[in-house]
């Protein structure tokens, strides 16, 4: 999994721009129905926005969503207020929908 570049990253922040949140992380934090929904959401979309709802410290919001980029092999496009954007390529080349450039 190669890190993407910061012109990637701006690249699939504004793409993510009108998107609605994926998945939300409340009170529980990181369970595995959040997980599977994440994963299922990254397999159809590719790229999704997570929501935080309780967590409003920064540095809890980046703890979780880089445990769950690493959970899900997502990459970690942005983080705006209380929105993070998750990005992973889809396995099957025909499938795949976002070209990075």
């Amino acid at each position: 999994m190669t890190p993407l570049t910061g012109s990637q990253r701006k690249y699939l922040r504004g793409l993510a721009h009108n998107l609605n949140p994926a998945a939300f992380v409340g009170q529980k934090g990181l369970t595995s129905a959040l997980t599977d929904e994440i994963n299922g959401a990254l397999d159809a979309a590719e790229l999704i926005k997570i929501k935080f709802n309780d967590h409003k410290e920064k540095e809890v919001k980046t703890a979780l969503i880089e445990e769950i980029a690493a959970i899900t092999q997502s990459h970690v496009a942005g983080m705006v207020g209380h929105v993070a954007i998750l990005f992973r390529r889809q396995a099957d080349p025909e499938k795949q929908k976002i070209k990075l450039p």
